[in-house]
């Protein structure tokens, strides 16, 4: 499967969403490229790189996206970005943001993990 890159365009992203979703059996659950998700900016270029997605409110698609090993708990961790900005900041998770509210994803060099977590949809 290739990277997404910067200039790629969105319809090739839910190409690869709509993969990952099929090779983790689950529900392809789109997200808008102007809806926001919360992006540690101050965590980009740290691995390993972590999401997780809550369900969707108003604007909002769920996904938060932070690097490195520990996920702060500070309240100005995460910033707001519109998904489109992904493709700029942290390509590497364009490909996992078509999974359902409830998932998680780690990826580092050789290495992804995917998973449900039921805790994240009784928020």
């Amino acid at each position: 499967m290739k990277r997404p890159v910067e200039g790629t365009n969105y319809e090739d992203v839910e190409a690869l969403q709509r993969a990952i979703c099929l090779e983790y059996d689950c529900e392809f659950v789109p997200v808008s490229p102007d809806s926001i998700l919360g992006f540690a900016a101050s965590t980009a270029g740290m691995l390993p790189l972590n999401g997780l997605r809550h369900p969707t409110e108003e604007d909002t698609n769920g996904w938060y996206i932070w690097g490195g090993e520990e996920l702060s708990q500070r309240s100005d961790f995460f910033s707001p970005f519109h998904t489109h900005h992904m493709i700029e900041k942290c390509p590497e998770v364009l490909k996992f943001l078509g999974l359902p509210p409830g998932f998680r994803f780690i990826l580092a060099p050789g290495y992804v993990d995917v998973w449900y977590d039921s805790k994240l949809v009784e928020i």
